[in-house]
């Protein structure tokens, strides 16, 4: 087997963990923020425990990493508050964030294709409350394009440090998180099971797929690994329909498929590298 096989193999077991995220988070009867701060805390301890990483001393760094934990807040309170397909998808969109405010930012200028892609992604957003979907999910998918919001942060401000604190980014914004989060949630303790399945998520379902995709895109071409980690929000809201029955509305399966067609067809088109949620895990 090629090693560029064995990456692909890598980056798709990753996206594959990623996406086990909404089935475990729908399964644990605690609020929100307690789950990110346990699920944060786990995660964190593994990912120092393997990487070891420093931060950087720079605005960009630090702006990266508040992005990441609040985007890692605002992608479990979506989960909780709406459907899965709904919170991945939308949060997926960050992806077109990116593109949009890349020339602002980080001074990358717009292309054609960019535009276009923009503004197909869009249209598959909007399909999201084209029919207000339930009225108690609404508010989960607005919180759910916030979280979308605060990728895209976190990957321009990444770009604008010029350097590689990928890893250092996802350590220190799940340490980030858990901390901010304790005080809030310190007399809310999850009962033994739910300790276990938060565990998972942030040793498994967070870290040890982190740990799979870095190996992987050392041998995979960047836009390959992009298309390859849009395994996790195809996946993601499979795993929930198989332990729940969660189904989410037509409109929101059309727009998230046109959001992914979308992000594909721009990766396709120049061969560059998208970044997608997955390389920093923020679900």
């Amino acid at each position: 087997m090629t090693p560029e096989r064995r990456g692909v193999i890598a980056i798709a077991a990753a996206a594959l963990l990623w996406s086990t995220g909404g089935v475990g988070i729908k399964a644990i009867a605690a609020p929100p923020l307690v789950i990110t701060c346990w699920r944060s805390a786990f995660a964190a301890l593994a990912l120092f425990a393997v990487f070891r990483p420093r931060p950087r001393r720079s605005a960009s760094f630090v702006a990266a990493v508040v992005s990441y934990a609040a985007c890692l807040t605002t992608f479990v309170v979506a989960t909780k508050w709406t459907t899965a397909a709904n919170a991945i998808f939308l949060q997926y969109s960050g992806v077109v964030w990116i593109i949009a405010l890349a020339p602002l930012v980080v001074r990358e200028p717009w292309t054609a294709r960019d535009a276009t892609a923009v503004a197909v992604a869009l249209g598959g957003m909007a399909l999201f409350f084209a029919d207000r979907l339930e009225a108690r999910g609404s508010p989960g998918d607005v919180v759910a394009l916030f979280s979308g919001v605060f990728f895209a942060g976190l990957i321009l401000f990444l770009r604008r440090d010029r350097g590689d604190a990928g890893v250092a980014a996802a350590a220190w914004g799940n340490l980030l998180a858990a901390a901010a989060l304790a005080p809030l949630v310190r007399d809310e303790v999850p009962d033994a099971r739910a300790v276990v399945i938060l565990a998972l998520l942030g040793t498994v379902q967070l870290a040890t797929a982190y740990v799979l995709f870095v190996r992987g895109i050392r041998h995979v071409p960047a836009a390959e690994a992009s298309l390859v980690s849009m395994l996790e929000p195809i996946a993601n809201p499979v795993w929930v329909f198989l332990a729940f029955g969660e189904r989410p509305s037509g409109y929101a399966l059309l727009g998230g498929g046109v959001v992914l067609a979308a992000i594909a067809g721009r990766t396709l088109a120049s061969r560059d590298a998208l970044p997608a949620p997955v390389p920093l895990a923020p679900d």
